[in-house]
């Protein structure tokens, strides 16, 4: 059965590739499973249709086979489980990767959503000149300690892996800034990921979508 997936009929990161549904599309891409898209407007995720599928009414989910899964990490967890290519066959190697998908989700991403919060809700506030450098900091420490342990590897245990998937996911919300190319390994860790065909694939599926919206 081929799965179903949700989207943002209108993404606000604007076919950037940052809506949390990319995440899923690469992952489906890299194992070679076709899949389908729902797409849904902001008040259709807050409708009982899909809190019954997600019960924070967000995106993306993952339907098949009367199996229904929410959040990004379980959903690309899953896929890796049912699918050669994002997991290691030896146990070692793959615990690894699990562990990096765990460390893109629980360590490095909350600084860098909270400097993007801070930035669209606060930047007028008078707290503002002291509190976002303290952010970009707690960032800097995090994208420090990630630089040092990838040294010049390209991949962050050998072979790509869903953790690497993860990982670059999360590190490409930095782009508009300049945190990112502090460290010119994980830039380029970043630009290698971006260059895979999986993600080139995903990549124009979602914009396609934002594409036809603006357009429509």
């Amino acid at each position: 059965m081929t799965p179903t997936i949700t989207a943002f009929v209108n993404s606000p990161d604007r076919g950037r590739g940052l809506a949390r549904d990319m995440r899923v599309r690469w992952a489906l891409e890299e194992v070679g499973e076709p899949y389908k898209v729902r797409l849904l407007s902001f008040a259709e995720m807050k409708e009982p249709a899909h809190l019954a599928l997600h019960p924070f009414g967000q995106i993306p989910t993952y339907e098949e086979d009367g199996l229904a899964l929410f959040e990004t990490g379980a959903i690309v967890f899953h896929i890796a489980e049912h699918h050669a290519g994002l997991l290691p066959v030896e146990p070692h190697a793959r615990a690894r990767a699990i562990t990096w998908m765990f460390a893109a989700l629980n360590t490095m991403e909350p600084p860098i959503l909270e400097r993007e919060y801070a930035m669209l809700t606060e930047r007028d506030k008078p707290w503002a000149t002291e509190r976002l450098p303290m952010l970009e900091d707690r960032i800097r420490n995090r994208l420090g300690a990630l630089s040092v342990r990838l040294g010049e590897a390209d991949w962050l245990d050998s072979a790509f892996s869903a953790g690497d998937l993860m990982m670059a996911g999360v590190l490409l919300r930095l782009k508009s800034s300049n945190l990112l190319d502090e460290h010119p390994n994980l830039a380029a860790y970043v630009a290698r990921a971006e260059a895979r065909p999986a993600y080139q694939r995903a990549f124009a599926a979602q914009l396609a979508v934002f594409t036809a919206t603006e357009n429509g």
